[in-house]
C-alpha cells in the first residue's frame, strides 16, 4: 500500500489486487501493532483505489458494484430484495434446493449463498407462550432522557434479523432503558466501503447522521459488530470535510454494543434455559473494531445455570467477513473448516456470535459439514430467558 501510495508500484498491479483482495479486513493485526497502525482504515483506502482505477476484477465484482450503487444506495429497492429472500427463505425453497442437491449441481457459491440465506432463519425456542412484538418505530421521544437509546436496526438486521432486533429492544427495556427507531436510518455502509466504494458509504453515512440527530445525547445501540464498527469509524470517512467531521465524531463516540450498554447497569436475571451446552465466538469487527471485549459474554451471566463452553480460537475470523466468503470462497472455506473443528470440539449444540454475517457464515458452513449446531445472538438467550422469567407479562413490554 505504501509503495502504491508513494507510486512505486501501479494500483492497478496484479500482485497489490491479489494482496489487498484475500485480506481479511478482520483488523486483528491492530492490536499487535506496536506503532498503532489503522490498518482497517488503510485496507479499504486501498479498496478504493482498487474500485476507481484498479483493473477490470471479472463478473463477481461486477455484480457486486451493480448491485451496491443501485440496490444499496435505495432504500425502497433493499427493502424489496430482502422482502423477496425472506418469502424464498421462508417458503422452504433455499431448503428444498440445498437438500435436493440442485444447489450444489449449479455451483459451489450458489449452494453457499442458498446455506447463508437459510441459517437466517435462527433459533426456534419450542414455547408455546410467544414473546411480544417490539413494534417502536420513529421518534417517540420529545425531549432526552438519561436512560434512552436509539436503535440502529441495520439493512441485514432489518431485512434478515428482524428479532434480533426485537429482542435487543425488549431486553433493553426490561433493565430499564427507553428505545427509539429512527425511522429515516439507512444501511451503515459497511459493505461500500469493504468494497472499496467510500462515496457510496459516504452518501449512507450522511442520511444516518441526520438520522440519528433526533437526540444528540443517547447511546446509539447496535447489535452487529461489522455495523458498529463502521459506524464508529464516521470521524474518519469524513475527516477531509470539514463541515461533517465533528458532526461525525459526535456520532462515531455514542454507538455502543446492546452487550456494552448492558455493562453500564446490572442486568436483571432471567429464567433457566434448557440445558444444551452453548459456546460463543467473538465478532471481529466487535472485538476489534468497537473494542467490546468480554461485553458480550458478560450477558450469559445474567442466564442462571447456562452450562457454557470455551471456544479455542473465538477470536479469529469465521472468514465470514462482509462479503469475503463470496469474492474470495476458497481462502474463505479454509478458514471456515479451521472455525467448525473448534466449535465441534467443545460439544456445543448452541453457538451464539454479535453479528449477522458471522451467524450465517458458521451456520452455513454447519449445515453444510453435517454439524447440527444451532447459531443465534447472545442477546436472543437473553431475551428467551426473560421470556421464561415472566418479565414480558407486563402489558408495557
Amino acid at each position: 500500500m505504501r509503495a502504491v501510495g508513494e507510486g512505486r508500484l501501479a494500483s492497478d498491479s496484479e500482485s497489490f489486487e491479489r494482496h489487498i483482495d484475500r485480506c481479511l479486513g478482520c483488523r486483528a493485526c491492530e492490536q499487535v501493532c506496536p506503532a498503532g497502525v489503522e490498518y482497517g482504515q488503510l485496507l479499504e483506502a486501498a479498496r478504493g483505489e482498487l474500485f476507481t482505477s484498479g483493473p477490470q476484477r471479472g463478473f463477481s465484482y461486477a455484480l457486486l458494484r451493480f448491485v451496491l450503487r443501485y440496490v444499496w444506495l435505495h432504500p425502497a429497492r433493499l427493502k424489496l430484495a430482502f422482502s423477496m429472500s425472506r418469502l424464498f427463505r421462508n417458503a422452504g425453497l433455499a431448503r428444498v434446493l440445498l437438500k435436493s442437491g440442485i444447489a450444489k449441481l449449479l455451483s459451489r457459491r450458489v449452494e453457499f449463498g442458498l446455506a447463508l440465506l437459510e441459517s437466517s432463519a435462527g433459533i426456534q425456542f419450542n414455547a408455546s407462550q410467544k414473546k411480544p412484538e417490539f413494534t417502536r418505530v420513529g421518534n417517540s421521544v420529545d425531549k432526552p432522557a438519561a436512560n434512552n437509546t436509539l436503535l440502529f436496526t441495520g439493512c441485514v438486521g432489518a431485512g434478515l434479523f428482524s428479532r434480533v432486533n426485537d429482542a435487543t429492544g425488549r431486553v433493553l427495556e426490561a433493565n430499564g432503558f427507553g428505545v427509539d427507531v429512527p425511522s429515516e436510518q439507512v444501511c451503515c455502509g459497511a459493505l461500500h466501503a469493504h468494497a472499496g466504494d467510500l462515496e457510496g458509504a459516504r452518501t449512507l453515512a450522511r442520511k444516518n447522521l441526520q438520522a440519528f440527530s433526533c437526540d444528540d445525547e443517547a447511546p446509539i445501540i447496535t447489535n452487529a459488530g461489522g455495523c458498529g464498527a463502521m459506524l464508529t469509524s464516521y470521524g474518519h470517512l469524513f475527516e477531509h470535510d470539514e463541515t461533517l467531521t465533528g458532526v461525525a465524531r459526535r456520532f462515531s463516540a455514542r454507538v455502543r454494543d446492546v452487550s456494552q450498554q448492558l455493562e453500564t447497569v446490572v442486568p436483571r436475571t432471567g429464567a433457566d434455559l434448557p440445558p444444551e451446552t452453548v459456546t460463543y465466538d467473538a465478532s471481529c469487527h466487535l472485538l476489534y473494531g468497537q473494542h467490546a471485549g468480554d461485553a458480550p459474554l458478560k450477558i450469559f451471566g445474567a442466564v442462571p445455570g447456562l452450562n457454557f463452553a470455551r471456544l479455542e480460537g473465538s477470536e479469529r475470523c469465521c472468514g465470514g467477513a462482509g462479503i469475503y466468503n463470496l469474492m474470495e470462497p476458497e481462502m474463505s472455506s479454509k478458514v471456515l473448516e479451521e472455525k467448525l473443528a473448534n466449535i465441534k470440539n467443545t460439544g456445543a449444540q448452541v453457538l451464539t456470535t454479535g453479528n449477522p454475517g458471522c451467524q450465517m457464515q458458521i451456520g452455513a458452513g454447519a449445515r453444510l459439514a453435517g454439524l447440527k449446531l444451532t447459531v443465534c445472538h447472545p442477546v436472543e438467550l437473553l431475551d428467551e430467558s426473560y421470556r421464561r422469567a415472566g418479565f414480558y407479562e407486563d402489558p408495557e413490554h
